[in-house]
């Protein structure tokens, strides 16, 4: 009981409890179960991508190419849309051209050996500047959307069932998909082991290579689910619809509990955590912090869980360490007079 009560997760669920409460006294608005529970359309988005972020990162790799490719995902699924094709194939293509960009990156990591961000880095570049000449081939240039989809689809980032948002359900339904992938499965203690170490990995007989392939797929085929939400939210596919969730997902993976050394981390602390980061620009906003605050904050705040989770493992390893010669010390004392 007491280990429970200490874990990183019950931390996470207290300062929610406290951010709702500061909050609600600034704005007694804010608690209005309405608002709660439909202002989660506007950041479930950032949970979809943190949420196979959480793997990339316990596998010791890093993703920031997301953030176009959320945009480029959606663009391509307007173009396809744009020329005609039926929307489940439309919503197939921009699947599988998450899937292919996911693994691009996986592919490029493993046979170049080069560090996952820069990799990441430059195909964020890659992917943006492609969506950008696809929405120029239809005459959206710039940052302009593509629109006119089908009713069916746009009526998805209003519908509700069971008298919850849609676009909950699914975030929901990809959590416990998560949950299960890596707490439950044999996939799921592999991505721990590569984190912690690859070379013992490797000797374990875990096809590491495999195990971070799959991290990155999901993480592509995440991207392309928020770029579809989006669109559907928004009534149009753009290019910049992911530009502004890269800080947010890493945010929330982070202080969720992923290490960005590897081996650590749990998706409960990343579900936990996109509440407490989503609920906290919306009660920014309801207290008149305009947004550009509300991003320093979430800045400011990245930092700081890195610092204090850094701090707190060189502590712990310290106090180890202290304990480890106390317990040696008198050891050595009976062996001198032993040996006297």
């Amino acid at each position: 009981m007491k280990r429970f009560f200490s874990s990183w997760e019950v931390v996470l669920v207290l300062v929610l409890i406290l951010e709702l409460a500061v909050f609600g006294i600034i704005n007694p608005r804010f608690l209005n179960p309405s608002n709660l529970i439909y202002g989660t359309s506007d950041f479930v988005h950032i949970g979809i991508l943190a949420l196979p972020l959480t793997l990339v990162i316990i596998s010791g790799g890093i993703d920031v190419s997301f953030a176009s490719l959320v945009g480029l995902c959606a663009i391509v699924f307007g173009v396809a849309n744009f020329f005609g094709v039926p929307l489940p194939l439309s919503l197939a293509l921009a699947l599988a051209t998450g899937g292919a960009a996911g693994a691009f990156n996986a592919t490029v990591i493993h046979v170049s050996r080069i560090q996952p961000l820069v990799v990441t880095l430059g195909t964020m570049y890659l992917f943006g500047g492609t969506a950008t000449v696809l929405s120029g081939a239809v005459g959206a240039g710039g940052y302009e959307g593509i629109g006119n989809f089908p009713g069916e689809f746009t009526s998805f980032g209003y519908l509700e069932l069971f008298g919850l948002p849609a676009m909950l359900w699914l975030f929901a339904a990809l959590a416990v998909f998560f949950v299960v992938a890596l707490h439950v499965t044999r996939f799921g203690r592999g991505v721990y082991l590569v984190g912690q170490s690859e070379n013992a990995s490797r000797y374990s007989g875990i096809a590491v290579g495999r195990v971070q392939f799959a991290t990155y797929v999901m993480m592509g085929l995440g991207a392309a689910i928020a770029g579809l939400m989006l669109s559907a939210y928004f009534g149009s596919a753009r290019v910049d619809l992911g530009t502004t969730s890269l800080l947010p997902a890493i945010t929330v993976a982070v202080l969720g509990g992923a290490s960005i050394y590897g081996g650590q981390g749990s998706v409960l602390g990343t579900l936990i955590a996109v509440f407490i980061i989503g609920f906290l620009q919306q009660g920014l906003q309801m207290a008149g912090v305009s947004s550009q605050v509300s991003s320093a904050l979430s800045g400011g705040l990245l930092v700081v869980v890195v610092a204090l989770r850094q701090g707190g493992a060189l502590m712990a390893n310290f106090i180890a360490a202290g304990r480890s010669a106390r317990t040696a010390a008198p050891q050595l004392i009976v062996e001198e007079k032993t040996s006297a």
